[in-house]
């Protein structure tokens, strides 16, 4: 729990980087595929980040998006890994379409072991350690228990992978009607996250990186949800992947795409 408190202080700190950003459009570079940009504060988040969280574990390896490299090495199999996004959302963060947050997780020997999810503009921190359930600001949360048709489904469109899209939206319009209704918010962590409170009841996104899915995972699976890719097989977490997560409720039901 130590190591998860220590997680948490520092993002805490990392997202009053997020709070103080100023012409935040005036920062932002194209990066490749189709609307996927990065801000002169995703940078700066990073390397606070990998400042300060070496020195709660100096003997870690680092994962960073804003790296570049989707590549897993094997020495991340071994010992603490961190992986981080610095601003999940970050086309959120450039219109001010909220929410983005901070994504920490922590992989240890290559499986997870510790997420730690900030919002700084609602003030909301979740967490979860391996085995020890997870936590919305230090208080205990579950997965929702109602069937799909009493859930809100969430998802996540892709959008840096065009070939993707179609199967995205056939995939979408097949749970609108098994379940209440559809949400986006745009955040992969966040919308894991609202799973793992039971707000939601099934999450998917077709492709995301390993700094977009594994400290949501963990909080996610911590309070109950399963979560595999999108054909039902479990997270690797080795690389990018499909995501398809669903609260206790649901997963006890047919609730693959059927499409």
């Amino acid at each position: 729990m130590k190591i998860r408190k220590q997680i948490e202080a520092v993002a805490l700190e990392a997202g009053k980087i997020i709070l103080s950003a100023d012409s935040i459009q005036a920062a932002t570079d194209k990066k490749s595929g189709h609307a996927n940009f990065v801000t002169e504060y995703d940078k700066k988040v990073q390397e606070f980040l990998f400042e300060k969280l070496a020195d709660v574990l100096p003997e870690a390896s680092f994962v960073g998006e804003e790296e570049g490299a989707e590549s897993f090495r094997e020495d991340y199999r071994k010992g603490y890994a961190f992986v981080i996004d610095p601003i999940d959302g970050t086309t959120n963060f450039i219109k001010a379409y909220r929410p983005s947050v901070t994504s920490i997780g922590l992989l240890l020997d290559g499986k997870p072991y510790i997420g730690v999810v900030h919002n700084p503009y609602q003030g909301v921190t979740y967490s979860a350690e391996r085995g020890k359930g997870a936590y919305r600001n230090g208080i205990r949360i579950h997965s929702s228990k109602e069937p799909l048709s009493r859930s809100l489904f969430s998802m996540g469109t892709a959008p840096y992978y065009e070939e993707l899209t179609a199967r995205s939206f056939r995939i979408a319009e097949n749970y609108l009607h098994r379940t209440m209704d559809m949400r986006r918010s745009g955040s992969a962590a966040w919308d894991l996250c609202l799973l793992a409170e039971g707000i939601t009841g099934l999450y998917y996104e077709l492709r995301l990186g390993l700094w977009d899915f594994t400290a949501g995972a963990v909080i996610a699976e911590e309070a109950g949800c399963v979560i595999t890719d999108i054909d039902g097989k479990p997270l690797t977490y080795d690389g990018p992947s499909s995501v398809l997560a669903v609260s206790a409720g649901v997963a006890g039901e047919s609730y693959l795409p059927e499409v």
